[in-house]
């Protein structure tokens, strides 16, 4: 058993170690849904829907399209390592970043599950304006499913590349126009024996008290 703090802090993006191999049981992934049903909704109208994809063809198809998003973004200038390449202290993070998100975009279609967390709206479009109130009804009920996962030993990886596509990936799914994905995670039992807390900048540097 974890403690919550050491939950918190210990669940990271996970490429690399996800095992492909082990099957996940569906009822595990419920589970994670399930705990993240109690994540905070604006005026409590949970218009989350949920995702689970299993069937090994709809998963190669994501995975199509989650590769060729994620190479372009790759091959282009705004690619993590590139955007620290001259910054010496987080280059080389960044890099081996870089390496992780090549690795899982030619994995994505092989992970066993993925999960497709999506907002229903009342119209096709989405509101104009400020819409930081319209995804906080459904981001944060993401991260609780990513450390429902993690509490079971599962991994997962927080993406979002393929939204580039996002009606293509709408045609594979489905979806009605009204309902918008927000990320894809792959969700898999991870390899190796846990993981430690991230590099992170000091709290000093990103810390303001009152006033900026």
């Amino acid at each position: 058993m974890m403690t919550p703090e050491e939950l918190l802090t210990t669940t990271r993006t996970v490429r690399k170690r996800l095992d492909l191999d082990r099957p996940v049981p569906i009822d595990l992934v419920k589970h994670c849904i399930q705990v993240a049903l109690q994540a905070p909704s604006g005026s409590n109208t949970q218009r989350w829907q949920w995702l689970v994809v299993t069937d090994a063809d709809q998963r190669a198809a994501l995975g199509s399209i989650y590769s060729r998003a994620c190479h372009e973004y790759l091959e282009s200038g705004n690619a993590a390592g590139k955007l620290f390449a001259d910054d010496p202290s987080r280059a080389p993070v960044q890099q081996r970043v870089g390496s992780s998100v090549a690795y899982l975009a030619d994995k994505m279609g092989d992970v066993p599950v993925l999960v497709i967390p999506c907002l229903e709206t009342a119209s096709d479009e989405l509101p104009a304006g400020n819409q930081a109130g319209l995804w906080a009804s459904l981001l944060p009920a993401v991260w609780s499913f990513m450390l429902a996962a993690r509490s079971v030993t599962l991994g997962t990886a927080w993406t979002t590349l393929h939204l580039k596509y996002e009606q293509e990936a709408a045609e594979v799914l489905g979806l009605p126009k009204n309902v918008h994905q927000a990320a894809l995670i792959p969700t898999a039992f991870y390899t190796g024996e846990t993981f430690k807390p991230a590099a992170r900048l000091p709290l000093e540097e990103v810390l303001h008290v009152d006033r900026w």
